[in-house]
């Protein structure tokens, strides 16, 4: 694999940690000294097959377009944002037809107690599930507030609900989670929300996801309820410790018996990431697109109600 990274951000700076100096080819960003070009059209195409785009939404369609024409396999970073739906179908048909990949990166897929909780689901250990409830936070909102482009548009909810909503996909199936909805949207100290809750609720099964820019001490948390127990994860491994806690119901009443799985380690999402996305793209699979239409849909329906 031979790799030019675009965007040398906080994004483009992680991924380029774990390519080898033979598989980065180019760093490529208008504004930073350490890139090797400004532009991706000034790279020669016969230097790379892949492209890792670390670039601001308003961006992708374009390089997206640009790489699929040119035969690259591509890693856009969250979400995969298109002015149109219609597009995405398109690309998609086009993707398959060249037998090229174009995988939407949401690291957080790749958390050991996500992948935990979703092997418990699957097992069905907890019973039907009546709610999930999540909370992601982190003190960013003076960073924010005075970056020239951060502090716009539908602020934290851009920023965050990508990963959330995508986990709900990634553990139940997008088909078994509805369309979420806007439940409040605030403005505590951006011109954009720093504070913003959605939910969901489809045949008896709840979801509420709050994410916030204005929480002191960064956190996340999880609580997954069930008929026959629940699960709880607090703190992702970046923020570590991070904990799953597994309760097995009492009946009828009572104090629950209980497990716990505690982790402190670097995080491992991003080195586990990039190894999935080579195995993809060795393997040639097709590309499935219809989680990242139903985040889509979920942004551009949720930014209508919210006050831009």
């Amino acid at each position: 694999m031979k790799v030019v990274v675009v965007g040398l951000g906080t994004q483009g700076k992680k991924r380029i940690k774990f390519l080898t100096p033979k598989e980065l080819t180019a760093k490529v960003d208008p504004f930073n000294k350490d890139a090797d070009y400004k532009s991706l059209f000034d790279v020669p195409l016969k230097n790379y097959d892949t492209v890792f785009l670390c670039i601001q939404d308003d961006l992708k369609e374009q390089m997206i377009d640009y790489c699929v024409k040119n035969n690259k396999n591509i890693l856009v970073e969250k979400p995969l944002i298109l002015k149109n739906l219609d597009n995405l179908n398109k690309i998609n048909k086009i993707l398959n037809k060249k037998q090229l990949i174009l995988y939407s990166a949401y690291n957080h897929r790749f958390e050991p107690h996500f992948i935990s909780l979703k092997k418990i689901i699957e097992k069905k250990t907890l019973g039907k599930i009546y709610s999930c409830k999540m909370f992601y936070g982190n003190g960013t909102a003076k960073l924010v507030k005075n970056s020239p482009w951060r502090d716009k548009k539908s602020g934290v909810f851009r920023d965050l609900s990508p990963h959330l909503i995508d986990l709900c996909y990634f553990w139940f199936g997008y088909k078994n989670v509805k369309n979420f909805s806007l439940v409040t949207s605030l403005s505590h100290e951006n011109k954009s929300p720093d504070h913003v809750v959605i939910n969901s609720n489809f045949n008896k099964f709840y979801i509420q996801l709050e994410m916030t820019l204005c929480m002191w001490k960064n956190h996340f948390s999880c609580d997954l309820i069930g008929e026959k127990g629940s699960a709880h994860i607090s703190s992702l491994c970046k923020w570590g410790p991070s904990t799953l806690t597994i309760r097995k119901r009492k009946i009828p009443s009572g104090v629950p018996k209980e497990k716990k799985y505690t982790l402190i380690k670097k995080d491992p999402t991003w080195k586990a990431e990039y190894q999935h996305f080579k195995k993809i793209c060795r393997n040639k699979n097709n590309n499935d697109l219809k989680k990242d239409v139903r985040i889509l849909e979920n942004i551009i329906n949720i930014e209508k109600k919210i006050n831009l």
